[in-house]
């Protein structure tokens, strides 16, 4: 058990397919959020809550965000319904030192693309076909207690090109039975933040009820956590709290 206080999660999610379509209500009756909720909640250094799109302020209210170590986001079929207000303090917040993970076709949310800074567009196929998620970085925390590879017997497949910048750390990628690959697994920081997306999830498979991709998440939630304290920027820095003594043109300041 970790002697640091708990990390603080809020679960994101739409929260839309579950209440529209049959075959995922099966799969997920909490929905995705309450399947990910329950399946973390196991850990004793986790602090969760769930938010959905639906609750005041689309869930996430800047008091909720303000206690949140590290955040997941799931959605699929309402991306453009978050408003803009709302991916701004995700952004200020990430770059403050929040957490985020990102999870599935969350890389097509405005979030992501906000803080990745391009397309995020890739290529897919819906055809329940096998995937194979390679550890290619087996070294990496968020790759702890797992074997070569992850196999998803059912799965949506997932492409390259993936028009994400060039990951800090490229942790894991997946192989389809269709023949593709796809950079499923990687890792950036931007301000204070760390960033995690890891693309197995989609809603008419039970992949989010896989212990190990359910081990992936927890572990990437421990790294993302808040490393240190925020700069503190941006601020003015006045010459009598210089830490040396400035010679100018006009004479010695300070």
């Amino acid at each position: 058990m970790s002697s640091l206080a708990p990390i603080r999660i809020t679960i994101w999610n739409e929260f839309v397919h579950e209440r529209q379509n049959d075959v995922v209500a099966g799969i997920y009756p909490k929905g995705i959020h309450g399947a990910l909720a329950d399946a973390l909640s196991i850990h004793a250094d986790f602090s969760i809550r769930t938010a959905t799109l639906d609750e005041p302020e689309q869930g996430l209210p800047q008091s909720i965000l303000d206690e949140t170590d590290v955040l997941l986001w799931w959605g699929h079929k309402a991306h453009e319904e978050v408003h803009d207000e709302i991916v701004t303090r995700v952004q200020q917040r990430v770059l403050a030192g929040m957490g985020l993970i990102v999870l599935h076709s969350g890389h097509f949310s405005k979030v992501f693309k906000r803080l990745m800074g391009t397309s995020c567009a890739l290529c897919w196929r819906e055809a329940g076909e096998r995937e194979r998620v390679w550890v290619v970085n087996p070294g990496h925390p968020i790759a702890t207690g797992l074997g070569d590879c992850i196999e998803i017997e059912h799965s949506e497949m997932y492409g390259e090109p993936f028009g994400i910048p060039t990951p800090d750390e490229l942790i894991f990628v997946s192989w389809f039975q269709g023949g593709e690959v796809f950079r499923s697994g990687a890792t950036w920081k931007r301000g204070s933040g760390r960033i995690f997306y890891f693309s197995p999830g989609h809603e008419v498979y039970p992949i989010y009820h896989h212990p190990d991709i359910q081990r992936v998440i927890a572990n990437g939630i421990r790294w993302a956590r808040p490393q240190g304290v925020a700069a503190r920027t941006p601020r003015h820095v006045p010459v009598d709290q210089a830490r040396e003594v400035i010679a100018s043109q006009g004479g010695t300041v300070h």
